[in-house]
């Protein structure tokens, strides 16, 4: 049992790469309330992120277009090298009754992955969570969005204090990318 803890643990921190992984099981902050997809489609920049192998590029930018009730069609890029690099996607409304918890989808052959709409005012800001549970370990996302290419640094600092209950997410965005 402890050699599989110790494989574990070590595969995990090799499949990191510079993954924000935590021990326990993912928290479950509190989304925004009442969320209206119909509102958030549209061109989001980012402002910061938490680190993340999959995304390494800069300017990066997400274009979403609401296609039916609950699915939003997702297009991400960034500037990686002198390249744009696209990859689209599918976010869906897990469950009807918590529209700001979605699950996003780029490849047929990968599971999906939360996209947490915590708070959004819509036409300015967003704040984006997700998680992942690993077993012992889980693995968290995040990213603040703005409609424009910049967002004063009082609401950037408003949301990376942002604590939900229950879980007190406590977003720490290391890795700031700025248009």
């Amino acid at each position: 049992m402890a050699a599989h803890v110790i494989s574990m643990t070590l595969l995990l921190a090799f499949a990191a790469n510079a993954q924000v992984f935590k021990a326990g099981q993912c928290p479950t902050p509190a989304v925004q309330a009442n969320f209206d997809a119909s509102k958030y489609i549209g061109r989001w920049f980012e402002i910061q992120r938490l680190p993340t192998s999959f995304q390494v590029g800069q300017c990066s930018r997400a274009f979403y277009d609401l296609k039916a009730p609950g699915v939003i069609e997702v297009l991400n890029s960034e500037l990686n090298n002198g390249t744009i690099n696209s990859i689209i996607g599918s976010a869906k409304v897990k469950d009807p009754a918590e529209p700001a918890k979605l699950e996003v989808s780029f490849y047929e052959d990968t599971p999906p992955g939360p996209y947490w709409v915590l708070s959004t005012d819509y036409t300015g800001h967003s704040l984006v969570y997700g998680c992942t549970d690993y077993g012992l370990f889980h693995m968290e996302l995040s990213w603040i969005l703005s409609r424009e290419p910049t967002l004063p640094k009082e609401t950037v600092a408003e949301l990376r204090s942002n604590k939900s209950e229950p879980g007190c997410v406590e977003l720490i965005i290391t890795a700031k990318v700025q248009l």
